[in-house]
């Protein structure tokens, strides 16, 4: 059984991460900030002491590095690093500024870009965090950094992570990459794609 951190899990479990995740052959472990979540490892990004060095096999990432400060995000980078196998991988998607300002260009920062579960998400939303989260009081929500496609790829090496992929998806306004703790060849990473459903 192999096992993968779920980092900054929220509500969703195993079967809202990837299809390369959601297999009986993975061992899901929820992490989060938020104790109300019932998370398996309470935490921070930035602060990983709970979980053992090189103890897991991947970490999945979803929409979580653009809610640190930019001098954070290396800071976490390295704790994914750290608690990661000598073969395991890190899978990260968060919002693609690149997409997001075409529309705010195009004067429509307040503006559905699309309707999600939680209603409809503005540029305004996906750039600083969601508003009716937030007046909610849930704070956590609110973003302090963001990438593009080649910002993300280049902060994943500059980290340490010495292979890595990265997509943008416009239609989605969202960022994928896939970084590996030991070298990888092109095909392999094109085939890791292909497993998490981002081929």
């Amino acid at each position: 059984m192999q096992k993968f951190l779920h980092v900054g899990c929220g509500p969703k479990r195993k079967a809202q991460t990837t299809p390369g995740f959601n297999t009986p052959e993975w061992d899901e472990v929820r992490f989060d900030i938020d104790e109300s979540v019932q998370p398996d490892v309470l935490g921070t990004m930035t602060d990983m002491k709970a979980v053992a060095d090189a103890s897991m096999d991947a970490v999945f990432s979803s929409h979580n590095i653009e809610h640190l400060y930019p001098h954070d995000v290396p800071v976490a980078l390295n704790e994914f690093l750290r608690v990661l196998k000598p073969t395991g991988i890190a899978v990260i998607t968060c919002p693609d500024l690149q997409s997001v300002c075409a529309l705010i260009a195009d004067n429509k920062l307040t503006q559905p870009a699309y309707v999600s579960p939680a209603g409809p998400i503005a540029p305004l939303d996906i750039l600083y965090g969601h508003r009716a989260a937030m007046q909610r009081g849930n704070l956590y929500m609110a973003h302090r950094c963001g990438f593009t496609r080649d910002v993300l790829h280049s902060t994943l090496q500059q980290s340490g992570f010495p292979s890595v992929i990265a997509l943008a998806r416009p239609q989605h306004f969202d960022l994928w990459a896939i970084a590996s703790k030991q070298p990888l060849t092109e095909p392999q990473l094109m085939a890791l794609l292909k497993t998490h459903g981002l081929n």
